[in-house]
């Protein structure tokens, strides 16, 4: 079977991609840190069409980031299959530490998690990207980045490290080893084990998650080494190039539609005169590997390869899709569906929150624009874009008024225009879209639009520089979520436009 390796494969925020392949399925699981429901798990049947089919944390306390920090809880997940059951590992940051989930389904539900602790049984063990492989005999070896969050040493690392694990009691069997860990680049992380004719490999990423980002990989004998360095490393990294996708690193090996095998990772879509500011933030790639004569892989520079446009429109007579996300709380603890509205009811906090009201669905392309229906009549609320707490822009309207908004690492500017009681729903509108050319070469991802529409007059309320909200303005692991919100009383939306595409 043949198919079409579209780039981005997964779009948006959708960050450390991890599949396995179950047959003639594949399925795809990506960190979601503090956004609930977590780690998203996409299948696809040809490797081109992926649906979302659910999430492993989908119930208060799976994963606990209701008070994680900005970045923290849900890092790089490894997805796995063995006799019937689908098992994915996984960091939770900040939060409950080195998780175990089960389901014999991919689309849930999921195990509550348990934690993956050191050989005394008494703390998880201290690090990031956790993977899980089962040596020939069915021993279960958890391989991961020695990073320390807490304590005394947070912030130090130990490079790449191993233990084996019994599964019954979740604890380690022996000492936790240091074994491979990359080249001598940066943050060694994200390690996968794999077992492939008669040696085992060790694929990481190293050089952080940024421009120098890449993937390298090391072969053994056994999972526990010696590893032998492979002479052509990276394997794969966009550091120095002109190449539209940068960043590349963080993947994972599988065998492909056509048995040809194919590596997903991360990577993201800068754009500017320099082509510094990714908007979207990580999002998932796919690239072809080839298995040379020497028994070492090659993988193929990510090519850029974007789907077609997308224009959709959403009411609210059925239940929230799978697609929406809230910060550090599931989307039916902040908003639900009635009568044909989705109403959000403020407690007084503010997107500047690390707990807002707000509901949200990932920017899928990098130019689009969103238009709700809203009625603030009984509240103050509105419709924003969010990276985290400090990076946000946003339209509001309540108290007579309709404010345009954007916050930038405490830095706030407002735009306010009055509208009395004017009737209700109003139209609220945040476009994204590529600077106009004025001579010279752009030096911002994209601006910003923001309006609103009053009684049939349309108002233009302000234009916002788009690289505020780029990962790298931000340093934010996640990516622009697009979102209603509340602040004080009850808000509805009644109708969501979104169009899209990455022209």
């Amino acid at each position: 079977m043949m198919t079409t390796l579209y780039n981005p494969l997964v779009n948006g925020f959708h960050p450390d991609p991890s599949v396995v392949r179950v047959d003639d399925v594949w399925y795809l699981a990506t960190s979601t840190f503090e956004y609930l429901p977590g780690i998203p798990i996409h299948r696809s049947h040809d490797f081109e069409t992926w649906e979302l089919i659910g999430h492993v944390a989908t119930r208060p306390g799976q994963l606990g980031v209701e008070d994680v920090p900005t970045a923290g809880g849900a890092w790089a997940p490894t997805l796995r299959h063995r006799d019937g059951v689908f098992h994915l590992v996984v960091s939770d940051a900040m939060g409950r530490g080195m998780l175990h989930f089960t389901a014999t389904d991919a689309a849930g539900p999921w195990s509550d998690g348990a934690s993956i602790l050191d050989v005394d049984g008494i703390r998880p063990l201290d690090g990031i990207d956790p993977d899980i492989a089962w040596d020939h005999d069915g021993t279960v070896v958890i391989t991961y980045s020695g990073l320390i969050l807490d304590g005394p040493e947070r912030g130090r690392h130990l490079g790449i490290q191993q233990a084996r694990v019994d599964l019954d009691t979740h604890r380690a069997t022996e000492p936790v080893r240091s074994i491979w860990s990359g080249t001598g680049g940066q943050f060694p992380e994200a390690p996968h084990l794999y077992a492939h004719e008669g040696r085992w490999y060790v694929l990481i990423a190293e050089g952080g998650t940024e421009r120098g980002h890449g993937i390298s990989i090391a072969r053994g004998d056994r999972p526990d080494g010696p590893f032998e360095t492979a002479p052509h490393n990276p394997l794969v990294s966009a550091r120095s190039t002109i190449r539209p996708v940068q960043n590349t690193g963080h993947g994972d090996l599988v065998v492909g539609p056509d048995g040809h095998w194919l590596c997903v990772l991360l990577g993201v879509r800068p754009r500017s005169m320099t082509r510094a500011f990714s908007a979207l933030g990580r999002e998932t790639f796919v690239t072809p590997v080839r298995w040379r004569d020497d028994g070492w892989p090659e993988i193929d520079p990510v090519q850029l390869s974007p789907r077609p446009g997308t224009a959709r429109e959403i009411s609210f007579d059925v239940p929230l899709d799978r697609e929406w996300i809230a910060v550090r709380a599931l989307p039916g603890q902040v908003a639900r569906v009635a009568d044909g509205r989705l109403v959000l009811r403020g407690t007084g906090a503010t997107l500047d929150d690390p707990r807002p009201v707000f509901v949200g669905r990932r920017q899928e392309h990098l130019t689009n624009e969103v238009t709700v229906d809203i009625d603030v009549s009984s509240g103050t609320g509105g419709i924003a874009v969010r990276y985290d707490e400090r990076f946000h822009v946003e339209v509001e309207a309540g108290d007579g008024a309709v404010r345009a908004r954007a916050v930038v690492a405490g830095l706030v500017q407002e735009w306010r225009h009055e509208i009395g009681s004017a009737p209700m729903p109003l139209q609220l509108h945040i476009a994204s879209r590529r600077p106009e050319d004025a001579g010279g070469l752009a030096r911002t991802s994209d601006v910003f639009h923001l309006a609103a529409t009053v009684g049939g007059e349309r108002i233009e309320l302000a234009e916002v520089d788009g690289r505020f909200l780029s990962s790298e303005t931000a340093e934010s692991f996640t990516g622009r979520v697009i979102g209603a919100y509340a602040v004080t009383g009850e808000v509805a939306v009644t109708r969501w436009r979104v169009s899209g595409s990455d022209e």
